[in-house]
């Protein structure tokens, strides 16, 4: 399993307008992909900056190319993103999934 990893950052005045847009157009999008495992939005704010990590679990590499193209460490935007965004980040990272697990409450 691979760990697609994608960063953003956005006035913090514009953070939950854009965590309600990620959820309505990214998010879907990743999960909606065959071979998506799942997909988590994670913020962190510094003063009038917030910071977005999306990581999104992958079966394989075929999977992520169906989603982003080739190559796939090309970071994939959407329209309104330009609307948000400090800047575009061109790629994401990639992580071998090594360990973990996951705790129902």
């Amino acid at each position: 399993m691979l760990a697609r990893l994608w960063h953003g950052r956005v006035r913090s005045a514009k953070a939950d307008t854009y965590e309600t847009y990620l959820n309505r157009t990214g998010v879907p999008d990743y999960v909606a992909t065959p071979g998506n495992r799942g997909a988590w939005v994670l913020r962190r704010t510094e003063s009038d900056v917030t910071h977005f990590l999306l990581i999104t679990l992958w079966e394989s590499e075929a999977a992520i190319e169906a989603f982003a193209g080739v190559p796939i460490d090309r970071a994939r935007y959407y329209a309104e993103d330009d609307d948000f965004l400090l800047e575009r980040e061109p790629t994401v990272t990639h992580y071998v999934v090594a360990g973990g697990s996951t705790r129902v409450a």
